[in-house]
């Protein structure tokens, strides 16, 4: 990958509905090269898909919370248990398997603090092995971006 690769994929992360006419006039390439060098990171997984950022708000979803989640015991059957259930959950948009004082780190959006709370006790709380979960509640979002530094 080279310093023009990077540029059109810095330009993608902004706004992956540029043309690449639009691309190519600003990185001062012809369309061409531009398509060719995006369908060449797409075939390599560079590019691994195309996504519409919603504004969480206006679609009913102003809630957001991190859990610290600890499981009874971290073996692979209750790790791998823990993955598979928090994948069909909705609500988590986010989960990472970390270092710490904790095993998971979760990241959950919901319309509401009741909605939440029947999600903590209906569905997070009763998957098998959880043995603690510490929740924090976003006051304000300073900085949110889906753009890897490249």
């Amino acid at each position: 990958m080279d310093q023009t690769d990077r540029k059109i994929l810095s330009l993608l992360q902004k706004n992956a509905q540029y043309t690449y006419k639009e691309i190519a006039d600003k990185i001062n390439l012809t369309q061409t090269p531009v398509f060719d060098r995006i369908k060449r990171l797409e075939k390599e997984g560079v590019i691994e898909k195309y996504v519409t950022i919603l504004n969480k708000e206006k679609v009913g979803n102003s809630l957001t919370v991190f859990n610290q989640v600890t499981l009874t015991k971290q073996t692979v059957e209750v790790s791998k248990g823990f993955d598979d259930a928090v994948k069909k959950l909705p609500e988590v948009v986010e989960c990472s398997f970390v270092s710490g004082g904790f095993d998971y780190l979760l990241k959950i959006i919901v319309p509401d603090m009741e909605t939440y709370h029947k999600f903590h006790q209906l569905k997070l709380s009763v998957i098998p092995g959880v043995s603690l979960i510490n929740s924090y509640f976003v006051m304000s979002e300073v900085k949110s971006t889906t753009e890897i530094p490249i």
